[in-house]
């Protein structure tokens, strides 16, 4: 099936084993790029990455493309690991996918693009780029726009993201109507960290004890009841420690790991205004503008005023938002445009 009418350039495409990369290969070759694919080992899970390099070489032996396996475990353990671990230690909410995708996938891929002689990267991602900016994808229920918040503008132009105009359910389908690939359209789907297998503190365990009980503590700092270790807490978390007296659900407000302690309230002192953004990271040049922004992945974009000035960003919200998270990730919108984003301090 190997395409030779390749007239638009060459172009790498991150290549996981999964349905959404594997479709996205096919389609570049199909519009008549040069397709090499690469195969990035991020992580040491057993097992994890023989099965899943088998399939990408699979998919490259049906297009007839060369599949690369390139060792980023060093620098992922670097920038992504030991950051999201750190995170935790410092009592805050860490996005690991953001900072993936900043340094690693449009990061050191891209270098390796040139090395390969590569003009464009592309993967399987959920979202639609002009070169200019990145929008949202077309499918609401997959879009990634979020987690591209802190890419590099300068990568911009490279980038391309054929799924932007799929839903899932026609990418199954494309896949399941090829019969050497009709299994990539039933297997099960990723999980969002790639590196947690069950939950986030299991991770957290092999680093620290994370079970040192502590107290819990009210906006006064009153001492209210316990708690099994601060790390097993978020902003909102409303279960796993006690309240004594209590009669309404209480929810975290505040992790202060120098004392291990967690601060509780009742749902209103979850509530925010206005908060502040640093490492911030903007497609266009803005001091000041209104927008949406998006505090957390699974969430509405709310209207917001954003002020810009020595490198933080202050913004003041049109209507509250509930249980906002230090260390998690901002990303402003102009309706399905991507402004770029920062990190909630």
């Amino acid at each position: 099936m190997n395409n030779n009418q390749n007239t638009k350039g060459k172009v790498l495409v991150g290549m996981s084993g999964g349905v959404d990369s594997t479709v996205t290969a096919i389609l570049l070759q199909k519009e008549g790029y040069e397709v090499e694919g690469v195969y990035m080992k991020l992580h040491h899970k057993p097992g994890y990455h023989e099965s899943n390099y088998t399939k990408a070489q699979r998919v490259g032996e049906y297009l007839g493309i060369k599949v690369h396996f390139h060792d980023l475990s060093n620098a992922f353990k670097e920038e992504v690991y030991d950051y999201f671990v750190e995170s935790y230690k410092e009592g805050l909410t860490p996005n690991p996918c953001v900072m993936c995708n900043r340094t690693i996938k449009f990061g050191k891929m891209v270098e390796f693009a040139d090395e390969v002689g590569a003009e464009f990267v592309a993967t399987g991602h959920y979202i639609k780029c002009d070169g200019e900016f990145i929008y949202a994808a077309e499918d609401a229920n997959k879009d990634q726009s979020y987690f591209l918040c802190e890419v590099k503008k300068e990568v911009l132009p490279r980038l391309i993201f054929p799924l932007g105009t799929w839903v899932k359910p026609d990418v199954k389908a494309y896949a399941a109507n090829i019969e050497v690939l009709k299994d990539f359209a039933t297997q099960a789907e990723s999980s969002e960290i790639c590196f947690v297998e069950n939950t986030y503190d299991e991770v957290l365990a092999k680093h620290m004890d994370i079970n040192v009980p502590g107290e819990t503590v009210d906006a006064e700092g009153n001492v209210v009841g316990t708690h099994k270790g601060y790390m097993h807490y978020t902003i909102g978390k409303r279960r796993g420690f006690t309240v004594d007296g209590a009669h309404d659900p209480h929810f975290v407000l505040d992790i202060k790991p120098e004392s291990n302690q967690i601060v509780v309230g009742k749902k209103e002192e979850l509530e925010e205004n206005a908060f502040e953004v640093k490492h911030i990271n903007l497609f266009k040049a803005l001091t000041e503008f209104d927008c949406m922004v998006k505090v957390r992945y699974r969430t509405t974009a709310v209207p917001c005023h954003v002020i810009i000035a020595d490198g933080r960003a202050k913004v003041t919200l049109q209507e509250p938002v509930f249980g906002l998270a230090h260390g998690q990730i901002a990303a402003f919108y102009e309706d399905d445009k991507l402004l770029g984003g920062g990190v909630i301090c």
